[in-house]
């Protein structure tokens, strides 16, 4: 289905604007986003769900060495019990051909958006396992919370154009249910946090979350991220480090709770993301809209 001329206007409105949506907001039920033969939109439906999980488990098992247990052995895709309470944000590649030359639209990018009304529903925020984060919820009651998860991209797709699409959509979905904070666990690869001193030494010393966004991992699954200090730390060369994921959301103007944690299932070391929208860098909303900004 093509999408119609207004639809295109709603969406560029909601992609290029902080201020909460107008009554004729972006419809999340179509297209979010599209580069080429890549879409980014939210799934629909059971079958588009397990094909996202199925993108997970290549991705994070078999991939980045996650641990499966019996069922997630068997049924090959990565799901819990909060994913029926989450939207799916996708990309899909609709030129993607399978192995028999045949074009098979195929998705290719994933998020997981948890909102905190559907939190409530699924006995919490996913993030709650590693990190003390009720002091920080009911500091911000009021306010409209979004927890990102399960981010991932397939190897042949991890491009910039993948990661625009994703973030376009992400932009439609926080303004067309008006978010106020997104917050997260985003991980580096393996379970040894000493591998990635530097890294977590920059985002403690440069990025820290502070005041009234302060998070801390939990006591018992604690881990210094400063492990270098800052003053003998190489700032550039730890900020190179980091994850183009982990990248991205520090130009957007995130900032990291306080401790890593050691995730041995999924074979990973996460780290606590929160990102106020109101805070977000405009000049990198606008690039991930598509904004292009001229001299006057």
């Amino acid at each position: 289905m093509w999408t119609t001329h207004a639809h295109i206007g709603r969406t560029i409105a909601a992609l290029t604007n902080l201020q909460p949506p107008s009554p004729q907001k972006t419809t999340l039920e179509e297209t979010l986003g599209r580069l080429g033969s890549l879409e980014a939109r939210l799934a629909r439906g059971r079958g588009e769900i397990r094909k996202a999980q199925r993108l997970r488990y290549e991705v994070f098992y078999k991939e980045g060495g996650a641990i499966p247990d019996a069922k997630t052995a068997f049924t090959r895709r990565d799901a819990d019990k909060f994913d029926k309470y989450c939207d799916h944000l996708i990309v899909i590649d609709h030129a993607w051909t399978n192995k028999r030359g045949k074009v098979k639209p195929k998705i290719v990018g994933a998020y997981r958006l948890l909102r905190g009304d559907m939190a409530q529903k699924a006995g919490g925020f996913y993030s709650a396992g590693e990190y003390d984060i009720a002091p920080l919820l009911a500091r911000h009651s009021g306010k409209r919370i979004l927890e990102l998860g399960r981010s991932c991209v397939l190897e042949t797709h991890r491009s910039k154009r993948t990661i625009e699409l994703l973030w376009r959509g992400l932009l439609a979905y926080i303004r067309a249910h008006k978010i106020d904070v997104m917050i997260g666990c985003a991980s580096f690869p393996g379970v040894s946090p000493l591998a990635h001193a530097q890294a977590l030494s920059y985002l403690a010393h440069y990025a820290g979350a502070q005041g009234e966004w302060k998070v801390k991992a939990k006591s018992d699954l604690y881990l210094p991220m400063a492990m270098i200090a800052r003053d003998a730390l190489d700032a550039k060369q730890a900020k190179e480090a980091l994850s183009p994921l982990i990248k991205g959301y520090l130009r957007l103007g995130a900032r990291f709770g306080d401790g890593a944690v050691v995730d041995i299932k999924f074979n990973t070391t996460d780290v606590f993301v929160v990102m106020p929208v109101a805070e977000m860098s405009q000049r990198y909303v606008d690039y991930f809209s598509g904004v292009e900004h001229r001299a006057a």
